[in-house]
């Protein structure tokens, strides 16, 4: 990774000069081997010149300045004996001078990691970016795979809080390729990572697709992991719903609640919570939904994990908006935009002025609303939300419908229909094929709007397709009992 390469040369003092490593410590674009003669030799001369010692103060007694020297220049490899004797002198473990690893390397960078994604959660991700990438540069200078995925993960997840779906893939997938020989539950992160940035995309499919593979390599091979599947099933819920695969949305949302005893990082929990509310909403079980959202919020209060807490009002916004209370709808919307603002999770943020745009519409507020969504849709990248985008023109078709400009309102409901068939949200192409179709019979286009109808009934043949077609295996609960 080239962010990650960069990041070690400034943090090991890299110079032309110096081949591509600092002296004694090799940067990960060298090949040679950090127990190599050359390595173990650059690691005693810098050591030696950092407390000030000769080559005949290190020796002594029990060697020569002259064997120093050689082993200096890389001439000759120290035996056991004489790298204990050197390590004693220059005050380090043995370890340290005969690997390069310094003591407790790895467990500097799992707090490093820790301190890292708290600062996601609470504070701006470009803080967090630059965490991540110190820590990537020292776990791939000392060849930790471990501590380099997790440290992909973490630059993953920033790019997926500003919204570089493209960056986010990379991240996700190198950490993938790093922990490829690694038990399938080690990569449930990174694979979760990567389903939300093409679900952000608007590929619906494909994002269920690597969901639903993960969860049945887990559950097939009897890597029954409780945390991975948790974060796998939450995962899939928001592409099955979009999708129209409200059954199979509300049988992941099961599952995740009937892990959740099982489960001890609250983070993940709460995220559970969140998310199943989306699905006992469908099912009109408004009060239990509520609960869910209380029981997310309170655990991300405590956790002042602020993305997460954004979405938690993000969805009280829209159980109000659905039952009409569209003032307190408007409030929590505009509660959690703010929030989101302040983290710049740009796709969330447009994600939620659309909802906030329709809020004001319904309330009246069109023009505010369309000077809303024009400013979304300006601010889109292209090739990224997809979803976002069809629904800005959705309702800008409405608002212009309303205000009399059929053709303005042909317009953006075809735009949102040619945006909308590249995701695969069958519930909302047939919405929008619906809305067309209404449109052009006011008008008398009675053949054009059989066409739109035609289309949206086979949106809507065939909700919720997705590429394995079967829904994953279930786990076997009873097996963690």
């Amino acid at each position: 990774m080239g962010t990650g390469r960069r990041t070690v040369m400034a943090h090991t003092g890299t110079t032309e000069a110096d081949g591509g490593g600092a002296p004694g410590r090799p940067g990960p674009a060298q090949e040679e081997a950090p127990d190599a003669p050359a390595a173990i030799g650059r690691r005693v001369k810098r050591l030696r010149k950092e407390r000030g010692l000769t080559q005949r103060q290190l020796a002594e007694p029990a060697y020569t300045a002259a064997y120093v020297s050689t082993l200096e220049a890389g001439k000759v490899r120290p035996s056991e004996a004489g790298l204990r004797h050197l390590a004693e002198r220059l005050g380090v473990a043995h370890e340290e001078l005969a690997t390069g690893k310094p003591t407790h390397i790895a467990t500097s960078l799992r707090m490093g990691l820790a301190d890292a994604q708290r600062t996601l959660a609470v504070e701006d991700a470009a803080d967090a970016r630059a965490a991540y990438e110190q820590i990537l540069g020292r776990a791939e200078e000392y060849g930790l795979t471990q501590e380099r995925a997790a440290a992909l993960v973490g630059l993953g997840e920033c790019a997926l809080e500003t919204g570089e779906l493209t960056e986010a893939l990379t991240r996700f997938e190198a950490a993938e390729h790093a922990l490829a020989d690694d038990p399938l539950p080690a990569r449930a992160r990174a694979v979760r990572g990567r389903s939300v940035a093409h679900y952000l995309a608007g590929e619906l499919r494909y994002a269920c697709y690597l969901l639903e593979s993960a969860i049945d390599g887990l559950n097939t091979s009897g890597l029954h992991d409780p945390g991975a599947l948790l974060q796998l099933y939450t995962a899939s819920i928001a592409p099955y719903m979009d999708m129209g695969a409200h059954a199979r949305a509300a049988q992941a949302a099961e599952l995740a609640l009937a892990l959740v005893p099982q489960v001890s990082d609250p983070a993940l929990v709460a995220t559970m919570h969140r998310t199943v509310a989306r699905t006992l909403l469908a099912e009109g079980r408004v009060d239990a939904a509520q609960a869910s959202l209380a029981r997310a919020t309170e655990l991300y209060e405590q956790l002042q994990i602020r993305t997460e807490l954004a979405h938690c009002h993000w969805m009280r916004g829209y159980v109000c908006a659905q039952h009409d209370d569209l003032a307190q709808a408007e409030t929590e919307l505009r509660i959690a935009h703010s929030m989101l603002v302040s983290k710049r999770a740009a796709l969330y943020v447009s994600q939620v002025e659309v909802e906030l745009a329709d809020v004001l519409r319904r309330g009246g507020k069109s023009a505010e609303a369309a000077e809303l969504l024009e400013s979304l849709l300006a601010g889109l990248k292209p090739g990224r939300g997809a979803l976002h985008a069809g629904g800005a023109h959705r309702l800008l078709g409405l608002i212009a419908e309303e205000a009399g400009d059929a053709e303005a309102a042909e317009l953006h409901y075809a735009t949102a229909l040619s945006l909308l068939e590249q995701t695969g949200a069958a519930g909302d192409l047939a919405d929008i094929c619906r809305m067309l179709g209404d449109l052009l019979r006011s008008e008398g286009r009675t053949e054009a709007a059989l066409n739109a109808y035609r289309t949206g009934l086979g949106h809507r043949a065939e909700p919720g397709t997705t590429t394995l077609g079967p829904a994953p295996a279930r786990p076997p609960f009873g097996h963690w009992v």
